[in-house]
């Protein structure tokens, strides 16, 4: 599954290294809040409703800034704009713990994340040796496993912060450690050029207007922009909705304490992980397609066990490695498949169309997991929301 990594170069490999780590930041951010709601809810009274509202405008807002930012990778390039993501989330974040206007603080926090997923990732697995799509399913693929790796980083520090402060503080001190990724930029800037194709496109053609962030939407693009966003939209929202909710139900559900919820958790996620390495191999072995079916029927049926079936929680930590493996398989074949499926000319803006465009539809499920269980079982709706995913 890994032999292939040896025919990249060493430029190939610090890109992969780059935007592996960018992914892992992301996760890292996004999976914080999910561990605080608890905290948040009972420090101020919010309702899970409230909770979950303040969670959808953060992936709104990350998708409008994701948007913009594939257009302003075109412009002004991919790397240029990892390190400006990755300092505004760092700052942003940091501020969260220091300031009392925590929902306005989390929301421009995560205004430009989604920036980071730009196609200097998608091309770090496809120049090797031979036919130059050869690799890039596989190469994206283990770009996106740095999600599992930033999600168990969050768990880890979680659980520690959890041990040994008042929850009142450890959430604070969480949303400190947000400043450290900013001393990421100073490897990048030493280490990772722009794309040679890029530089190429970019003497060739001329600049790039605000016209063009809807160059996605012109012509024979229109169709495919409309379909890869709802696919991406039911991804994202099912995704989002068993992500964000899932330390909750643990805790108020399952009667976990914060740090048994955290190891609890770790044990999970090494099923996300594996997840990611067999959709990256799956992606190039039997098709994008086929994977995308695979985990989309796969997670229907291990949604239903995971919530529905009784068992006690040493038998549901078990389940939960499946469960996400199972899940988050259909991630690692969405980069290069939209990337094949655009012209280098318009692929950063209609990629962070339609893979933002769907997030913003898929943030509206975790809200929805957040009002209805005020009135139904928090884990039955979390299996609605996952299983009636739009675009699935």
């Amino acid at each position: 599954m890994l032999a292939w990594f040896g025919e990249l170069n060493a430029k190939e490999r610090r890109t992969m290294g780059a935007c592996f780590g960018g992914w892992a930041l992301d996760a890292f951010d996004v999976q914080m809040y999910s561990f605080v709601i608890p905290t948040v809810i009972a420090l101020w009274g919010l309702s899970r409703g409230q909770a979950g509202l303040i969670g959808a405008v953060t992936l709104l807002i990350s998708s409008l800034g994701g948007w913009f930012s594939g257009t302003l990778a075109d412009r002004f390039g991919r790397v240029r704009m990892l390190q400006i993501t990755i300092l505004w989330y760092s700052v942003f974040t940091f501020s969260v713990c220091v300031r009392a206007e925590f929902r306005a603080a989390l929301r421009a926090a995560r205004l430009a994340w989604a920036g980071l997923w730009r196609r200097v990732g998608s091309r770090s697995g496809a120049d090797g040796r031979g036919d130059p799509h050869k690799y890039r399913g596989r190469g994206v693929g283990i770009v996106q496993t740095g999600w599992a790796v930033g999600w168990g980083i969050s768990a880890l520090v979680y659980t520690a912060l959890y041990a040994f402060l008042p929850e009142a503080i450890a959430w604070r001190v969480l949303f400190a450690i947000g400043l450290l990724p900013a001393v990421f930029v100073f490897w990048i800037r030493r280490h990772i050029d722009e794309p040679d194709i890029f530089r190429d496109q970019r003497r060739d053609r001329p600049s790039v207007g605000i016209g063009y962030l809807f160059a996605a939407f012109l012509g024979q693009h229109l169709w495919t922009t409309v379909k890869v966003t709802l696919m991406v939209a039911g991804a994202q929202g099912g995704g989002y909705a068993l992500g964000i909710w899932m330390p909750t139900y643990l805790r108020t559900v399952r009667g976990l304490s914060a740090t048994s919820t955290g190891g609890f958790l770790l044990v999970q996620i090494l099923g996300a992980l594996m997840g990611f390495l067999l959709g990256s191999y799956l992606s190039d072995a039997i098709g994008r397609k086929s994977t995308f079916m695979l985990s989309a029927i796969g997670s229907f049926v291990m949604i239903l066990v995971y919530m529905f079936v009784p068992m006690d929680n040493i038998a549901l930590l078990f389940v939960g490695v499946p469960l996400f493996t199972i899940f988050l398989i259909k991630f690692p074949p969405m980069g290069p498949f939209m990337t094949e499926l655009y012209p280098t000319g318009v692929r950063g803006t209609a990629q962070g169309f339609c893979y933002n465009g769907g997030r913003a539809l898929g943030s509206f499920l975790p809200t929805l997991v957040g009002f209805v269980s005020q009135s139904l079982p928090l884990g039955a709706t979390i299996a609605l929301s996952a299983r009636l995913r739009p675009g699935s």
